[in-house]
Parts: C-alpha cells; sequence; structure tokens
C-alpha cells in the first residue's frame, strides 16, 4: 500500500490548467508544463490499495492501478512504467483522453473525491520517456506469418504493436497522410499534441510495424488483393458514418459535420495550412450535440476567433451527483464542465433543431430551435417555445451510426452485420470470414478509447491463435464483457 492514511490526510489535486485568456491564442495543450510532477506522489497515494479494486473492472484495459500507484508514490518510475504498459500499449493517449471510468469506480469515491488516477497514469508515462524507459520491443524471432491492419487508430495500433512483438509482419494501411486515426485528425491539439503520436510511431517502426498512409481499402486496394497478400486481416476502421440531421435548410453553406472540421484545424498545426478552409472566425458558431466530440468544436472555434460558441443538447442537462439509476461503481451521466468550456460559450439543454434559415447566396445564417421535454418517455415538443438564434457555421456533433460502407470494405470482405449495422464478430473478434477479425468502433460501435486499446490487443490474441495454434499475448476481454461499463 502507498500510503495508508494517504486518503486521509491528503485532498484530491487535479493537473493546473494554463489561463484561459493565454491558451485560446495557441494550440498546445491546456495544462501546465509539469504541474502535475510535484504533486503527484502524494496524490498516488491517497489509493486506498483496496481488497477488491473497482477501478480494475472500471477501466476496460484492466490496468493494475494500485500497484502502479505505489510505485509512484515511491517515485519509482520506471517500475510504474512497467506496470502500465503490462496492460496499456499508449497510456499518454488514454491518460490524456480518457474520461476515466475508472475513478467513477474508485471506491474511495463513495464518500471522497476519487483518486486522480488519471493524473497519475499520464504523470508516470510521461516520466517515462523522458527517462528512456520506453523502448522498442523487437520480438526475437519471426513467424513467416503476415497481417493487415486496416485503421491506424487506437485500435488498430495496439492490434498492430501486439502482432509485431508476437513476431508476426504486420502493415497498417491508413487512408489519411498520416498515421493517427481519430488520434491525429479527431482529437484537437490542445487535447494532445500530436509528438505523442509521433513518437509512438517511431518506436512500433523500430519495432517493425510498416505503416502504408494515403491507401484506402476497398478502393485503392480490394480486399480480395489484401486476403491474397496477407494470413490474416484486422478491420479497424472505426465507426465513421456520422449521423446527419435532415431538417430543412440542410443543405446551407456553412453547416458541416464535425469531422469535416476538425481536421481542418489539426493540417493548420500540421503546417498544411495557413488559414482552413472552414473557419470559425469572426463567425456565430452553434455546434450541435453536448460530447466530447461537440466540446472539441467549442474549444477549436474559440482559438479561432469566433464571434459567438452555443452549444446544443437535445437531452436534459445532466445533474452533478449520481443518480440513483446509476450506482457505483458504473460510469455515471454527470454534469461536466471540459477545458473547452471553462473557456466561454452558451450551452443550452432540452433543445432540438427545426430548420435553417439562410441569406439569398445560399449560406446558413439562422438556427431555428424549440424547446423539448420527456412526455410518457418520449421527447415531445413544447408548443409556444420556438425561437432562433444566429448561427454563420454550424458543426454536426451527434455521435456516428456505424462503419463507412461506400467505401465497398464491407461489402468486398463479404463480413456480416449485427442489429446495429457494426460488423459482427465471435468472442475471439473473428468475423464470419476466414482469417478476417475486427476491433474497436468497426465491431463495438462508437465507444471510448479504453475501449478501442483494449479491443485491439484482444483482437491480436485472436489473430495470433488463429496463425500459429496458441498466444502468448494477454488474455482477451469478450466482446460482451463488462456490461455494465461505457
Amino acid at each position: 500500500m502507498a500510503d495508508p492514511k494517504g486518503f486521509l490526510t491528503t485532498g484530491r489535486e487535479v493537473a493546473e490548467t494554463r489561463p484561459v485568456a493565454e491558451r485560446v491564442r495557441d494550440w498546445n495543450e491546456v495544462y501546465v508544463p509539469g504541474s502535475l510532477l510535484p504533486i503527484i506522489s502524494k496524490q498516488a497515494g491517497r489509493c486506498m490499495d483496496c481488497g477488491i479494486p473497482f477501478c480494475h473492472n472500471g477501466c476496460p484495459l484492466g490496468n493494475l492501478i494500485p500497484e502502479w500507484n505505489d510505485y509512484a508514490y515511491r517515485e519509482d518510475w520506471s517500475a510504474a512504467s512497467e506496470r502500465l504498459h503490462a496492460t496499456n500499449n499508449f497510456p499518454e493517449f488514454t491518460g490524456r483522453l480518457c474520461p476515466a471510468p475508472c475513478e467513477s469506480a474508485c471506491v474511495l469515491g463513495i464518500n471522497q473525491p476519487a483518486v486522480t488516477i488519471k493524473n497519475v497514469e499520464v504523470s508516470i508515462i510521461d516520466k517515462a520517456w523522458d527517462g528512456g524507459d520506453v523502448t522498442p520491443q523487437i520480438p526475437e524471432r519471426l513467424s513467416g506469418k503476415t497481417v493487415a491492419v486496416i485503421g491506424s487508430g487506437p485500435s488498430g495500433l495496439a492490434a498492430a504493436q501486439q502482432l509485431t512483438r508476437a513476431g508476426h509482419t504486420v502493415v497498417v494501411y491508413e487512408r489519411a497522410d498520416r498515421i493517427g486515426g481519430l488520434l491525429r485528425y479527431g482529437i484537437p491539439e490542445f487535447k494532445m499534441e500530436k509528438r505523442h503520436i509521433n513518437r509512438r510511431i517511431e518506436q512500433m517502426r523500430a519495432e517493425g510495424t510498416k505503416f502504408r498512409t494515403g491507401i484506402e481499402v476497398g478502393r485503392d486496394i480490394t480486399a480480395t488483393d489484401l486476403r491474397k497478400r496477407f494470413d490474416a486481416v484486422v478491420v479497424a476502421a472505426g465507426a465513421t458514418t456520422a449521423r446527419d440531421l435532415p431538417v430543412p435548410g440542410r443543405e446551407l453553406k456553412g453547416i458541416h459535420q464535425a469531422m469535416e472540421y476538425l481536421p481542418l484545424a489539426n493540417k493548420v498545426v500540421e503546417g498544411d495550412f495557413v488559414t482552413p478552409p472552414i473557419t470559425a472566425e469572426g463567425k456565430h458558431v452553434v455546434v450541435i450535440g453536448g460530447g466530447d466530440t461537440g466540446a472539441d468544436c467549442v474549444g477549436t472555434a474559440h482559438r479561432q476567433g469566433a464571434a459567438s460558441v452555443t452549444q446544443l443538447e437535445i437531452m436534459p442537462k445532466p445533474g452533478e451527483e449520481r443518480n440513483a439509476n446509476q450506482p457505483w461503481p458504473t460510469f455515471p451521466m454527470l454534469y461536466k464542465v471540459t477545458s473547452a468550456h471553462e473557456e466561454g460559450g452558451e450551452r443550452v439543454y432540452s433543445v432540438s433543431t427545426t430548420h435553417f434559415e439562410g441569406d439569398e447566396d445560399g449560406n446558413v445564417q439562422f438556427l431555428h430551435l424549440v424547446e423539448v421535454e420527456f412526455v410518457d418517455g418520449r421527447l415531445t415538443q413544447k408548443p409556444g417555445t420556438e425561437r432562433k438564434i444566429p448561427a454563420q457555421l454550424v458543426t454536426l456533433a451527434m455521435g456516428f451510426t456505424g462503419t463507412d460502407q461506400e467505401n465497398g470494405l464491407v461489402a468486398q470482405f463479404g463480413v456480416e452485420l449485427d442489429e446495429r449495422g457494426n460488423i459482427a464478430r465471435d468472442a475471439d473478434f473473428a468475423t464470419n470470414v476466414d482469417g478476417v477479425f475486427v476491433a474497436g468502433d468497426a465491431g463495438r460501435g462508437q465507444s471510448l478509447i479504453v475501449w478501442a486499446i483494449a479491443e485491439g490487443r484482444s483482437a491480436a490474441r485472436g489473430v495470433d491463435r488463429y496463425l500459429t495454434g496458441a498466444s502468448s499475448l494477454p488474455a482477451p476481454i469478450r466482446p460482451t464483457d463488462r456490461a455494465l461499463m461505457v
């Protein structure tokens, strides 16, 4: 146990963020560099080393949280890093981007603020990189088997790294011009600087993983060709079909899906553009959707100099305390103020968009909305609550409905879909097609980064067993495991 009295003597303290006026003028991460290390050992000491550590079950990766908390408390960063990497290929990603369901399951969180597990995690891995503890793990021998991984998001990268370390020759295919998937072009720089992706890619290259960018499977290369070239295929293409808003005026210029808007801002940071083709500068911006992607749009609009930012959510405002139907240790839906919301803008709940209004040139100018409420379990419009708000740029951040089927990938492989439109798989993450596996959002549906990495690791074990008859890779989760989790 780290500090037997730590949870009694030390209060919760989180990472310090830079002043709003400073951070909205750049794209750097919002946290003050180095602010965690002076406090993190004591924060790790708040861990109670519970007899039953529910944080293990709260995390889809099964992270060994009490163990690396103990090492962090003792400032044994090398040992902490080893324990962290035992279950998680990319803790620098999850430590910055995960909503931390582990903290919702923390036993201390029953009646006190939970342990800052996420902050401890990112401190350990940043210290490990700085100290040279993160090195390539090159396999001792090659199996002679080849695997293609479609998609370079967290699920694809996790599967690729595990399979490479198992001795297989792995090639990752990415349709974008850079590796990283949504990590690269869906997550704004202020949430995670892309240098973290770049150095992981270099580690993976040193281990033997090969990357091919600008190639879309289903269009640039057929599924038949891929199956001929490789002994197994892992589909980790994500759930990229965005939910649309079919209301009058949707065709007006200035209305875009979030994933049309966000990648352009990231490309500016990468140096591809001086000014993005879609920008919020000087405009009244409306973000439809109250989730994390919507918050990313809000923060991006602030940095681009929007005249105003309004975020709309059709559901009621969540409470700040757990509801009775979301008991500990489940992940509750609570009111959350992200760093983007701290920077300004208005959040409006229980409203639905009825139509858009444009000018004579076909540019959106106003959004018409109406308040809604639940009546007999169904959302119903409230008469007399209609109004309009200025909207010169609208981003749709309403989630995703499944894997992209327009590029031919699903049809060419001949994989079956489940009732939700995701690629169906069995307990070993295998599809109905021999040698074709699926991991991450493509099979699970839109979910968290921790689930993506966990599924990538699990699918890798299934592939390894398929190719060799046995596997020494970590035992997998099952697609139906932990049904109460996010």
